[in-house]
């Protein structure tokens, strides 16, 4: 299933909890309108610590994800680009954006989410990943499924997502090149709390897996965040 995904920065003068509350109840139940949207989270960050891995950072500074799923691409483009309110959208993303990116992502679940009740009582982490120079984006979607195999080998990961990147707007409304938005893949993962995050970086399994990224990524930039659903 493919996911529509915001990289959003908020205005340097807003705190953040005044850009999440407005993000919350003034932009969701905006964007919540989006005609054929078929769902909607908000992913908040909470704290941009590595936690567990021993890895290169990127440049990347969001204060939260955006996720919206719609039936394909061409919906989704015109819901935010042609429709009766996209100029509405843009106004207000205006008005509490600093930055967004956008990318359009083909999503795999490789461990799966609990129900809604029993989610949110876990902890979330997304990261931003990008690949080594030496590999093509068919190397690094091979090497990134066979990483979700040693993944799968973790205990105490409740649930695993992964997003490899299919299209980038590094500015919103304007597709661009790789080289331009550099991000080759997201990472979701769950996990009962921030110390069964670390122990299950820290076990045999976790170390294997982090061996196994060194081969194939450059970067890794995790996020903590929150997760609600608008839609």
């Amino acid at each position: 299933m493919n996911v529509r995904m915001g990289l959003i920065r908020k205005k340097a003068d807003w705190s953040f909890d005044e850009f999440n509350t407005y993000w919350k109840e003034n932009h969701g139940a905006l964007a919540s309108r989006a005609p054929n949207l078929r769902g909607y989270w908000q992913n908040p960050v909470l704290d941009r610590e590595q936690r567990g891995i021993d890895f290169e950072r990127g440049p990347w500074n969001f204060d939260g994800f955006s996720q919206l799923w719609f039936d394909d691409v061409n919906r989704a483009n015109h819901a935010f680009n042609q429709s009766d309110m996209a100029a509405e959208l843009i106004a207000d993303e205006n008005r509490f954006l600093g930055e967004l990116h956008i990318v359009t992502a083909e999503q795999t679940v490789v461990i799966p989410i609990p129900e809604e009740a029993e989610r949110a009582k876990l902890v979330k982490r997304m990261s931003v990943i990008k690949r080594l120079p030496s590999l093509t984006e068919e190397d690094f979607r091979r090497e990134w499924k066979v990483h979700g195999e040693l993944v799968q080998k973790m205990g105490g990961v409740s649930a695993y997502r992964q997003n490899v990147i299919l299209a980038r707007e590094r500015e919103k409304g304007t597709p661009c090149d790789y080289e331009t938005l550099p991000i080759d893949g997201i990472v979701e993962m769950w996990f009962k709390d921030a110390q069964t995050l670390q122990a299950a970086f820290a076990s045999p399994a976790g170390q294997a897996a982090m061996a196994h990224a060194k081969t194939f990524l450059s970067e890794i930039t995790a996020f903590l965040v929150a997760e609600r659903r608008i839609v």
